[in-house]
């Protein structure tokens, strides 16, 4: 399991009976998690001095309960990347810390290139890999279906000093997008893709990940070229392991370009008991030159 390194800002600091103890900067948060189905003893004291906790309601969703003063939003920084970051419905702060080990993957893919690498990040919610990208030296193009997440996005990259770097910001469709860049011939020397389990599209359009994702690497195929470099695939949805999309990742793109693909969990590193959570998983094809 891949787990990231180096940060400073954020910490996992025990996970129990459903739930994360985290740290976010200065804050203390207490956060839902449905791997988390052990139930060890909550004895780190922190649980009961966090700033605030998620909890469900019974008949869907759920709020935070707010039990110390702490700021509406703030900033945390993963090595020289700073993202903005708050507590948002549904359990999330806007940004997924495990990812942090993706980021630092595609910083040595790119840096290894001697030319400056076309990103194309998919489902790019609020832009931490395009973030990454950019600080790289890598010109992006960074789509997402909904228009708060690409301003956040925009608000990220103006915290990492990237705004004024090579990127287009795109509100569309993942899809649409894809099959109009096809017809336009344009490619890409990496793709990232985060697709959501479920979702809806600008026009309403249902994404049910299981149902899409074969297609849609096929699709996404057709923007690389015999010199492309990497594709990244997330999957946070239950089934959908990483040996799935290594085998996704192997008969559409390792045929046509060659290359390997490797797939692992990702995950965070408790620091009260020193285990790993798992966090989902990644799969990724590289190009043998890559």
């Amino acid at each position: 399991m891949r787990t990231p390194k180096l940060w400073k800002d954020y910490e996992l600091i025990d996970c129990s009976d459903g739930e994360r103890l985290e740290r976010w900067g200065d804050v203390i948060l207490i956060r839902p998690d449905p791997q988390v189905i052990w139930k060890t003893e909550k004895s780190h004291p922190l649980w009961k001095k966090a700033h605030a906790r998620y909890v469900r309601s019974n008949s869907g969703g759920g709020r935070w309960e707010v039990y110390k003063k702490m700021p509406s939003e703030w900033n945390v920084s993963y090595r020289d990347l700073l993202f903005h970051v708050k507590t948002m419905g549904f359990k999330h702060t806007g940004l997924f810390p495990e990812q942090a080990c993706n980021w630092d993957m595609m910083d040595e893919i790119i840096k290894k290139s001697d030319n400056a690498l076309k990103v194309l990040n998919l489902f790019a919610y609020t832009g931490a890999a395009t973030i990454a990208c950019l600080k790289a030296g890598a010109d992006v193009t960074h789509v997402d279906a909904s228009k708060g997440m690409v301003l956040w996005a925009k608000e990220n990259a103006v915290l990492s000093g990237v705004a004024d770097k090579n990127v287009r910001w795109l509100v569309d469709d993942c899809i649409k997008f894809v099959k109009r860049e096809i017809r336009r011939g344009n490619k890409y020397d990496v793709i990232i893709m985060d697709p959501p389990s479920y979702g809806r599209g600008p026009g309403g359009e249902v994404w049910r990940l299981e149902d899409e994702v074969y297609e849609f690497v096929e699709l996404c195929s057709q923007l690389l070229h015999e010199g492309s470099k990497a594709v990244f695939i997330n999957s946070y949805t239950t089934g959908l392991s990483a040996s799935v999309m290594d085998y996704i990742l192997s008969s559409v793109v390792k045929s046509k370009f060659g290359g390997e693909v490797s797939g692992e969990e990702i995950g965070l590193v408790c620091s009260g008991s020193g285990l790993v959570l798992p966090c989902g998983a990644t799969s990724v094809w590289r190009n043998n030159n890559g």
